[in-house]
């Protein structure tokens, strides 16, 4: 049941968002979403009572130097609230959804804490989260397309505090050295691949791109290539489709043949982004998140474009939403914290401020100053990349899909399987232990 009701809010969310990922939808422009208009300002929830209140606030998108970025918002939502106390509490990605699951199961769960849109059905479905849809107030400058990803059979559970995509973000200064073009929305991995290999030409520790052989790159990889992991209606695996083989085939080749992506040993237990920084990498295929770090510590020019496909393009859709827990002792309370955090105007501009992905809303005077925030200077980038947006399959065995998944990548990349003979062995482990029921 969880499988088909996660398949439909997928779906869903595509149709609003685009139909389907091709790759000749026209570029959008921030004034493009409905109700975007300086004078469409959000209205928040109605402010809870004046006795003295305590919220605990738990979450993971803002660990990092985001958390200074996250406290600066609660510090603006205690000049309204000034009877309210939030204790926040930030995990890594990696532990949060072990702990939340702890919690929740013993009773323990804080008012509001942060779940993913891959996570979100199943806790709306078990009566998790609270409907908070008449304790928000008004919701229209939100961006429709986020708010309605977390919208459960009728019930708004949840209020996405961002979305973000993914995009090619490239150094400029290896590409000049190089002799080679900036990237642009019209390149294809044909492009990418001859900038890659003529900036891996210039030094034996330099290297023209990082996009890594994972799950997650591989499900969009095959839609770039016009290929899928399962059917639309979620109910059959098509993991080991030719142009999926192909797709896996061209990725590998990045690093075992052309090399102009390192290898394990050759990153030397260095992280992506490290490399990155480190001057010696030409493009990355990462998140937006990525840009106030890259501002920080890169030394050199840098710029981004809208990540290259083969017969068509695709890219990430991510999303968070802060949601209120149905044990909660103080519901309106909850609730305006969440549509502050998630919607108000002070809220959303330091989010801008701070490059900490997209704000969920529609004020044209908030995604302007977006835009206007350099480096990156191509930032329209990121809203051309909206056209593109596709999701990954998901199932109620999610983990263990996306663990069997990835042990077959690594055989290929290991060359102990073709990348044809691991697919078919992947599509028929998943067959086997995988119910789509």
């Amino acid at each position: 049941m969880k499988t088909r009701l996660m398949a439909l809010l997928l779906v869903a969310l595509l149709a609003l968002t685009l139909a389907g990922c091709a790759s000749d939808s026209p570029s959008p422009s921030p004034g493009n979403n409905n109700n975007n208009n300086n004078n469409n300002n959000q209205t928040p929830a109605a402010p809870p009572a004046d006795e003295p209140i305590t919220l605990r606030l738990e979450q993971f998108s803002g660990s990092g130097g985001n958390e200074d970025t996250l406290k600066e918002m609660l510090s603006k939502f205690n000049v309204i609230h000034p009877n309210i106390t939030v204790e926040l509490q930030t995990f890594g990605y990696d532990d949060y959804f072990t702990q939340l699951q702890t919690k929740v199961v013993g009773g323990n769960a804080a008012d509001v804490f942060e779940l993913n849109f891959e996570n979100f059905v199943s806790y709306a479905s078990e009566g998790v989260l609270l409907d908070i849809g008449g304790r928000i107030g008004d919701t229209s400058g939100f961006n429709q397309t986020a708010l309605d990803a977390f919208n459960y059979q009728g019930r708004q559970y949840g209020v996405p505090n961002s979305f973000s995509n993914v995009v090619l973000i490239y150094n400029k200064d290896l590409f000049d050295r190089a002799g080679e073009a900036y990237p642009t929305s019209a390149w294809t991995w044909a492009e990418m691949l001859a900038a890659a290999k003529s900036i891996r030409a210039l030094d034996s520790s330099i290297f023209g791109l990082y996009r890594p052989i994972s799950f997650h790159e591989f499900y969009k990889g095959v839609r770039q290539n016009g290929g899928s992991l399962m059917t639309d209606d979620m109910r059959q695996f098509t993991v080991n489709l030719p142009q999926n083989a192909e797709t896996l085939e061209t990725m590998i080749g990045w690093v075992n043949d052309s090399n102009v992506m390192p290898n394990d040993a050759q990153m030397g237990g260095m992280g992506d982004w490290d490399l990155f920084v480190s001057g010696r990498l030409g493009m990355i295929v990462t998140g937006i998140w990525a840009f106030g770090h890259y501002t920080e510590n890169c030394d050199f020019a840098w710029d981004i474009a809208v990540e290259p496909g083969n017969t068509g393009k695709a890219t990430h859709f991510f999303s968070n939403a802060y949601v209120v827990n149905n044990e909660t002792k103080h519901p309106e309370a909850a609730a305006a914290l969440v549509a502050f955090l998630a919607g108000s105007r002070e809220a959303t501009s330091i989010r801008v401020a701070a490059s900490w992905e997209l704000p969920p809303v529609t004020y044209s005077d908030i995604l302007d100053a977006y835009l206007a925030i350099s480096p990156p200077a191509n930032r329209s980038a990121v809203f051309e990349s909206l056209n593109y947006l596709c999701t990954p399959p998901v199932v109620k065995q999610q983990s263990e899909m996306q663990d069997i998944i990835a042990k077959h990548l690594g055989n290929a990349l290991s060359g102990s399987m073709s990348a044809q003979d691991a697919l078919d062995a992947c599509q028929q482990e998943l067959e086997q232990k995988i119910n789509l029921n």
